[in-house]
């Protein structure tokens, strides 16, 4: 006989009743109806629709320091250290970004996550990443973190194909880990590796209700993280299982029992779905959402933090004391101390991403930067909106330029009629009329522009 209960956040009558039992098949099942190796993995449809259910608190988790840096050259002790502090201030006071990983496998690793513990910040809080094995638990105890992540893959790619086991071995071995975890003070949070790829209701939910019941004879929260290894996560409404965002997300909560607090996505870019996706997973039931900073990480790489950010405030309607600002010293120090060079277009960070170019675009730049720049990147990144000087500029675009670089504001601000930008759009001209093909840049036109003021100030005293 069916099983209901009333849901007090929906305030409907809900089944309650339907158990997934482990399916522990004899040869894997690897979707091939999905994902044809010799083909474009398919998008398919059975047009089931599940509920927003948007937890009642959400926030941020950092992976730059573990995925991120599997994708380049490591970073340096202090450079950590320096990351951390600044990840600490994106955050604010509230903490909106709870928690850092860290691996633990190097000396200089150890030693980075020492230093950052010895700060003593609350949030984010400095968790560790371990494979499913003994060995690398000793790495844990050893450091003293309060939480580890621990691989457990979930699909049969992995489970049959890389680590040679049943479904039932697989759930045995990474529950004896999880254990182990438990026994000594740590709290566990089960990565569920290629997520999109797994058989959902016979492996996933069945894995994920056995860890809520250990969590509810222990008393310790296991954390589930649900992970889109390889960027095949779909937000489109009533796709096929596994590779449904909101799909997953409430599976996880309504079928496998796992509360909101103890959900978190982490998703890669392969198909340039990244950040949606992460988004559907707050819609859907889905508290934390682990990142990178400038979306670093492995292949194509991890969700950028940056641009949660500035999700959380468009779906809350506030940055709840976040200080984006932040996100420019960072990228800043990316750059000139990491090495690592951000694609100029990237949101937020790029040098280009509040740059226009166009000569009709800086002209109504010029009229109300509103019209053409997203939000006052002033205020909340120290970057104003700026003009690219180039063949296309024209009087509006260089008057735009002079004005910002001299800090001209109000009745001091220059129109494009004035002589100064007259004098430099003829120079300009000049350069592309014999040849050039390039941008002109600030150190060039700076020049121009001092000698230009010198000129002026010479035929008025003449």
């Amino acid at each position: 006989m069916a099983a209901f209960s009333f849901n007090q956040k929906t305030n409907l009558l809900e089944r309650t009743d339907t158990i997934y039992q482990l399916q522990d098949v004899k040869v894997p099942n690897l979707n091939r109806s999905l994902f044809s190796y010799d083909e474009i993995p398919k998008v398919a449809f059975n047009h089931r629709i599940v509920p927003i259910d948007m937890p009642e608190e959400i926030w941020l988790t950092d992976t730059t320091f573990r995925d991120g840096q599997q994708s380049r050259e490591p970073f340096t002790t202090g450079q950590i250290v320096d990351i951390y502090r600044m990840i600490h201030r994106l955050g604010g006071p509230k903490g909106l970004i709870r928690q850092c990983e860290f691996f633990l496998y190097t000396k200089k690793d150890q030693e980075a996550a020492y230093k950052c513990l010895e700060m003593g910040h609350q949030f984010p809080e400095i968790t560790s990443w371990i494979r499913a094995s003994k060995k690398d638990f000793e790495l844990v105890k050893a450091m003293g973190v309060k939480e580890t992540g621990i691989l457990v893959s979930c699909s049969d790619y992995h489970i049959f194909l890389k680590m040679n086991m049943t479904r039932r071995q697989a759930i045995d071995h990474y529950l004896s880990v999880v254990r182990e975890c438990i026994e000594h003070g740590i709290r566990p949070r089960c990565h569920f590796e290629d997520i999109t790829r797994a058989d959902f209701y016979g492996f996933v939910v069945p894995f994920a209700s056995e860890l809520m019941s250990l969590m509810e004879e222990t008393g310790v929260p296991i954390k589930i993280r649900a992970c889109d290894t390889m960027g095949y996560g779909i937000t489109f409404p009533g796709t096929v299982m596994p590779r449904s965002v909101q799909g997953l997300i409430y599976g996880l909560h309504h079928h496998g029992g796992v509360p909101h607090e103890l959900l978190e996505w982490h998703g890669h870019n392969d198909f340039y779905r990244a950040v949606s996706n992460a988004s559907y997973a707050w819609l859907y039931g889905c508290s934390a959402i682990n990142c990178s900073l400038f979306g670093i990480g492995e292949r194509t790489g991890n969700t950028p933090l940056e641009a949660m950010v500035m999700e959380y405030a468009q779906l809350r309607g506030t940055l709840d004391g976040m200080d984006t600002s932040v996100i420019t010293e960072l990228a800043d120090y990316f750059e000139s101390e990491v090495g690592y060079r951000i694609p100029p277009m990237t949101p937020f960070a790029g040098r280009n991403f509040n740059v226009t170019r166009a000569g009709i675009h800086a002209d109504g730049i010029l009229k109300n930067e509103e019209i053409y720049n997203i939000f006052n990147t002033e205020k909340f990144l120290g970057r104003p909106a700026s003009v690219a000087v180039s063949s296309t500029s024209g009087l509006a675009g260089i008057a735009h330029w002079v004005n910002g670089r001299y800090h001209f504001t109000g009745s001091d601000a220059l129109d494009k009629k004035h002589p100064l930008i007259v004098a430099m759009k003829e120079w300009v001209d000049l350069q592309y009329a014999t040849g050039r093909v390039t941008s002109i840049s600030d150190t060039e036109l700076e020049k121009l522009a001092n000698d230009e003021i010198e000129r002026l100030k010479e035929a008025e005293q003449g």
